[in-house]
């Protein structure tokens, strides 16, 4: 016969802070990233419309680098973005 419990030892148990802790940082993790997914997923649908009228009177100078600009800021809505919905 074997004198090992099966439960864990006392050291290996959380002690009561730290659960409140993890649970305090998942719910504000939960509270801070779920409206920052919903605003880059609709970032990255509406971002593309934000092209046209510089696609249409063409691309010189400062509307390049305002072109480059919204593409970037759609190509990281669309990485924040992307798990919204699931």
């Amino acid at each position: 016969m074997s004198n090992s419990s099966p439960t864990a030892p006392i050291d290996r148990l959380p002690r009561p802070q730290e659960l409140v802790d993890s649970r305090l940082v998942r719910l504000s993790l939960a509270v801070v990233v779920a409206p920052l997914r919903f605003l880059a997923f609709w970032a990255a649908v509406a971002l593309p419309f934000l092209y046209l009228p510089l696609l249409v009177g063409g691309l010189d100078g400062q509307q390049t680098t305002a072109f480059l600009a919204l593409l970037l800021a759609n190509v990281v809505a669309l990485l924040l973005g992307h798990e919204y919905g699931q």
